[in-house]
């Protein structure tokens, strides 16, 4: 039977992550998103089961301890967490899947399953990462400060992956994330 293989991209927050994954998908047919599980607020224009799960703390609470996710965290008074049984799925059919987690999560993931591929992708600059989480106003100013507190760690761990791509472009950033996901396909 035919196995896919995973690929998880992280970012700090603001980078543009979403944007970036949004767009390979459309270019790999074969590349499904894991839609991961939250209790975080739906911001504006998000879809419950498209962008995320949007569930209670205490149904996530209850699913962590029936074994449900691959990996979960609590990230500033919010859980995110990736459902075990889907993302298996998506393998077993011979599809690749792309996860879009935090680092912890990604180094999470890369112990279970060590053929996982973890892209990192990098803001341009901490200035210019400022400037993209002011813009899209969903946090307030402690919040970002919060956020690029934690990106200065999470970018401190971006020699713990195996690509590592600059989001100044996203096009470009798209680009060579579908080179790395080709390649990485042509090993297996």
């Amino acid at each position: 039977m035919a196995s896919g293989k995973i690929f998880v991209v992280s970012a700090p927050s603001g980078c543009g992550k979403t944007t970036v994954i949004q767009k390979l998908l459309r270019k790999k047919r074969n590349l499904v998103k894991s839609v991961s599980a939250t209790t975080r607020s739906m911001r504006r224009g998000e879809k419950d089961n498209i962008d995320y799960r949007f569930i209670t703390k205490g149904e996530f609470k209850r699913r962590i301890k029936n074994g449900y996710f691959l990996e979960w965290e609590r990230v500033f008074e919010n859980y995110y967490g990736t459902p075990l049984a889907p993302a298996k799925k998506i393998l077993r059919e011979g599809k690749d899947v792309v996860l879009d987690l935090d680092v912890k999560g990604a180094l999470h993931v890369k112990r279970i399953f060590r053929d996982a591929v973890l892209v990192f992708l990098l803001p341009p600059s901490v200035s210019a990462l400022k400037e993209r989480l002011k813009a899209r106003s969903t946090d307030t100013p402690s919040q970002i400060r919060k956020r690029l507190m934690l990106a200065k760690w999470e970018l401190s761990q971006r020699n713990k992956y195996d690509y590592i791509v600059l989001n100044k472009d996203v096009d470009k950033a798209v680009g060579e994330l579908n080179s790395i996901v080709k390649k990485e396909r042509e090993k297996t």
